[in-house]
C-alpha cells in the first residue's frame, strides 16, 4: 500500500482537506481597534495562505476577559462576527477550510487588559510566573508586562466559562467557519485546569486527575453541540522536561506528562473529537517528544492528530510513515510564505520570516511576503 505524502488529501468531519500542510494558529496581533476586529489586513492575510489543507485562525478570545494581550481579535461581538466572515468568505473562495481556535488565556493576563482593569480569571489564584504579556501603552506602541494576580472562578462562574465557549463557537459558525479547535495549551485556562499546579481547586473541577478534565470535557461537549464532534479539535501543549525555558515558552510540566495528556487524549477520542493538536517546543535545541508518548497518543485517539513545531518537510514525512501523525503545522515557514504547499510540493526555495514584524503593525511582513515566481 502506498504511505500518504504531506500532499495527500485526507477526510476530517465531512470536509476534504487537500494537503497535510495546516496553517496553524499564529498570534499576530493585527486586529482593528476599538473592539479587536479582524479588518481587510486579516482578510488579505488568510486570503494569501488558503492553499493550506487547513487553516486554524491566531487565537481568538471568547470573551473580554479571555484576552491577554494587546490587538488580538474576539469572537465575542457582532462586528468581531462581521470582520470574520469576511475573512471565511475570502478562504472559501480560494478553496480552502478554516477552523477559528477559540481561546480564553485565563490568569496570563493583566488588569490593564479586562474590563474595568479587574484581575483575571483562573482555576485557583496563582499568579503566572516566567511569562510575559503585551499590554498596549499608546497607539501604535506597547510593552511586555508580568500578568497580574488572577482571582479565582467560583463553580457557578465556571459553569457560565462553559457556556461561553458555547456562545463562540455558536458565533463561529456565523461567521462561516468550518469549524473550531479549543486552545487547551501553552498554559492558558483550559490548560490551568488540567494542570496539577494552577488547579487547586476543590470542588469537582479541582483534586483528581479526571476532576481537573472535567472542564475540557464540559467545554468540548458544549462545542460539539454546536458543530458536531468531529468539526471540533483540541490543542495540547505536552512537555517532559523541566528548564526554565521551557516554562517560559509552554507553560505547565506535569509530574506524570505521560498519564496526563494519554488520558486527556482518550477522553477526546470517547468524545468523537475531529483531531487532536500537538504543539511541540519549538525554540532551538528542543527535545523531541518521546517516541513511546507519540506511540501511546496514536492508541488513545483514532481520529487525526496534528504536530506543529519546527517540522520540515522531511519530518513531517517521517511521522506519517511511522504513522505518528495526519497533518502538520508549519508556523513561521508559512509566516513568510503564503504558497508554502506549492513551494514545499516543488521544492522551492523558503523566504525567511522577519522576526520583527511578527507581532503588531500593518502590511509589513504580514501581507507582503511574496509568491515564488
Amino acid at each position: 500500500m502506498k504511505n500518504d505524502t504531506l500532499f495527500s488529501p485526507l477526510s476530517l468531519g465531512g470536509l476534504t482537506l487537500r494537503n497535510r500542510v495546516i496553517l496553524p494558529p499564529l498570534t499576530r496581533c493585527r486586529s482593528e481597534q476599538p473592539g479587536n476586529v479582524p479588518g481587510p489586513l486579516m482578510v488579505e492575510y488568510y486570503r494569501q495562505r488558503a492553499s493550506a489543507g487547513l487553516l486554524i485562525t491566531e487565537g481568538t478570545q471568547i470573551e473580554p476577559r479571555g484576552q491577554g494581550y494587546a490587538w488580538t481579535p474576539g469572537i465575542h461581538s457582532d462586528a468581531q462576527v462581521a470582520g470574520w466572515k469576511k475573512v471565511t468568505e475570502a478562504v472559501h473562495q480560494q478553496g480552502g477550510v478554516i477552523f477559528c481556535q477559540l481561546w480564553h488565556v485565563g490568569r496570563v493576563s493583566h488588569t490593564s487588559l479586562q474590563p474595568n482593569q479587574q484581575p483575571p480569571v483562573a482555576p485557583s489564584p496563582i499568579a503566572a510566573t516566567n511569562v510575559r504579556v503585551f499590554i498596549e501603552t499608546a497607539p501604535g506602541g506597547g510593552m511586555l508586562t508580568a500578568p497580574s494576580q488572577p482571582r479565582e472562578l467560583s463553580t457557578a462562574e465556571v459553569k457560565e466559562l462553559v457556556e461561553l465557549y458555547r456562545q463562540a463557537a455558536i458565533n463561529a459558525k456565523r461567521a462561516g467557519f468550518d469549524g473550531v479547535e479549543l486552545h487547551a495549551a501553552n498554559g492558558y485556562l483550559i490548560n490551568q485546569f488540567i494542570s496539577e499546579h494552577t488547579n487547586q481547586r476543590t470542588d469537582e473541577y479541582g483534586g483528581s486527575l479526571t476532576n481537573r478534565l472535567r472542564f475540557l470535557k464540559e467545554v468540548t461537549d458544549a462545542v460539539s453541540d454546536v458543530f458536531g464532534s468531529q468539526r471540533v479539535g483540541v490543542r495540547f501543549s505536552p512537555l517532559f522536561t523541566t528548564t526554565d525555558e521551557d516554562r517560559v515558552y509552554l507553560g505547565l510540566v506535569e509530574s506524570d506528562p505521560h498519564e496526563t495528556w494519554t488520558t486527556a487524549a482518550r477522553l477526546l477520542n470517547d468524545a468523537g473529537v475531529g483531531y487532536l493538536s500537538i504543539a511541540e517546543a519549538d525554540w532551538n535545541n528542543s527535545p523531541d517528544l518521546p517516541e513511546d508518548f507519540r506511540a501511546a497518543l496514536r492508541v488513545a485517539f483514532r481520529n487525526p492528530i496534528m504536530y506543529a513545531g519546527r517540522y520540515t518537510a522531511e519530518k513531517a514525512q517521517r511521522m506519517l510513515d511511522n504513522h505518528w501523525g495526519d497533518m502538520f503545522g508549519f508556523g513561521r515557514p508559512f509566516i513568510a510564505n503564503p504558497d508554502l504547499p506549492a513551494r514545499l510540493k516543488n521544492g522551492f526555495p523558503l523566504n525567511a520570516v522577519d522576526e520583527s514584524s511578527m507581532y503588531g503593525g500593518g502590511s509589513n511582513g504580514y501581507t507582503d511576503y511574496p509568491v515564488y515566481s
